[in-house]
């Protein structure tokens, strides 16, 4: 089975949630991710869209964003650039390091834990809200790469496959989806 995944293993460092709808999330020691749901007890849990402004659009939605996650080298970075960013106060609810979360294709499996496991649907649209919380912010996790497109660097969201329970220090293992790689778009 180890043949099937794909060489990048890291790890958690943070898990957070909220149960009304901030824009940050608090840390906690753990989460339990429920599967087709999302989080248990946070705001975005649900089978339909929970993000208030796709609520706006169509309730009945399915609910592509049940896990946010973003990987704390983004913090490292944002720190080199003035930033003051901890675990949760992005909105995620989990922190990993060692993955390019943003490299991976749609439909990769993170399989986290002794259990869990979350399938990549797409790219997290930062909005203009983040600015609210650090001025500035909102260009700093947007960049442009050598043709001029658009990178969003604020994570990536993903639904529960399996439930599990996820605490910091657990491990993080990529499966890559088959080929073709779709690239990860907005969800």
């Amino acid at each position: 089975m180890a043949s099937d995944f794909a060489s990048q293993v890291g790890e958690v460092v943070s898990v957070s949630l909220s149960v009304t709808h901030t824009f940050s999330k608090r840390p906690v020691p753990s989460i339990r991710l429920l599967a087709g749901l999302g989080v248990e007890g946070d705001a975005h849990m649900g089978t339909t869209v929970k993000h208030r402004s796709r609520v706006a659009q169509d309730p009945t939605q399915p609910n592509l964003r049940q896990v946010h996650l973003i990987h704390s080298e983004l913090f490292d970075e944002l720190r080199s650039g003035g930033f003051c960013i901890e675990p949760g106060q992005m909105g995620e609810n989990i922190t990993t390091r060692g993955i390019n979360l943003l490299g991976l294709p749609s439909g990769t499996k993170l399989y986290i834990g002794q259990q869990a496991i979350v399938e990549i649907t797409g790219l997290r649209n930062p909005c203009a809200q983040i600015d609210n919380f650090q001025s500035g912010l909102l260009s700093a996790v947007l960049d442009h790469d050598e043709n001029g497109t658009l990178i969003r660097k604020a994570g990536v969201m993903g639904i529960v496959l399996t439930a599990g329970e996820v605490l910091v220090g657990e491990p993080i293992r990529v499966r890559l989806p088959a080929k073709p790689y779709r690239p990860l778009d907005l969800v």
